[in-house]
């Protein structure tokens, strides 16, 4: 399924207006989508390689250990493609959003950018950490770092200790205080937005059905995706085609119909 005729578009978002006027708690989950319409390319190209590297080479704690030079070659590239990129209107419609509902408003991404940040949201939660951050692997600092140039062999400040990216790689689990507030954000909201991720991907994919089995009222879920996804079955109505087009035209329809 490509974009929505217009008019069943215009009746989806009127329906998912709706829901979310009437809810108390909102959760919203974001992926690769959503950055996407900033110019920041997927984490796997298509053949699952990175310059002739398996992905596992360079997202790995096996990797690291063998070639830290190669892994800090891999995500320099990708600070440096962050670097160039700017929050869409996808991420400003979404801050809109948690302007309305201030603390019972949770963002949950699956990215690691931190665009949500530089858009302007606050209650976000990573789960699968960030870019701009590095961890120490002697004393377990973790510093935000922005997207300076740290070259392939950076050491700590504190301990000159090495240090890696402060990302989920291959093979880790989430960071569980994370995972936990996302679970329960999930559980305790009332309209729970899919947006810009297939939901394949566990554990964030397990949001969606928390989302549905929460509470004794189940959370209405609202998809926003370019196509209908492994999340469209647990849809109570799906919004297709871009984010950064489809989120500014829910936040207008909020508008409308008043807070």
């Amino acid at each position: 399924m490509g974009n929505q005729p217009l008019d069943e578009l215009d009746r989806a978002l009127d329906q998912a207006a709706m829901w979310l006027k009437l809810a108390e708690r909102v959760c919203v989950l974001t992926g690769a989508g959503i950055s996407a319409e900033s110019g920041i390319p997927t984490f796997r190209a298509s053949d699952g390689l990175w310059e002739g590297h398996r992905i596992e080479d360079v997202a790995s704690p096996d990797g690291f250990r063998r070639d830290p030079g190669l892994v800090w070659s891999f995500y320099n590239a990708r600070r440096a493609n962050v670097r160039k990129a700017k929050p869409n209107p996808g991420h400003l419609a979404l801050v809109e959003m948690e302007k309305r509902w201030g603390t019972k408003f949770c963002l949950v991404t699956q990215n690691v950018d931190s665009l949500h940040f530089e858009a302007g949201s606050r209650n976000v939660l990573e789960l699968h950490g960030s870019l701009r951050r590095t961890r120490c692997l002697g004393c377990f600092t973790i510093q935000d770092r922005e997207l300076e140039p740290l070259g392939d062999s950076p050491q700590c400040p504190h301990c000159r200790g090495s240090l890696r990216p402060d990302i989920v790689w291959f093979g880790e689990g989430l960071p569980e205080a994370v995972l936990d507030a996302a679970m329960q954000a999930a559980y305790d909201c009332d309209a729970f937005l899919v947006v810009g991720t297939s939901a394949v991907v566990y554990p964030a994919a397990s949001l969606v059905p928390i989302a549905k089995r929460g509470k004794a009222v189940p959370a209405k879920v609202i998809e926003v995706n370019l196509t209908e996804t492994d999340a469209s079955s647990y849809a109570d109505v799906g919004l297709y085609g871009p984010s950064g087009q489809i989120l500014p035209k829910l936040v207008k329809k909020l508008d409308e119909t008043g807070s």
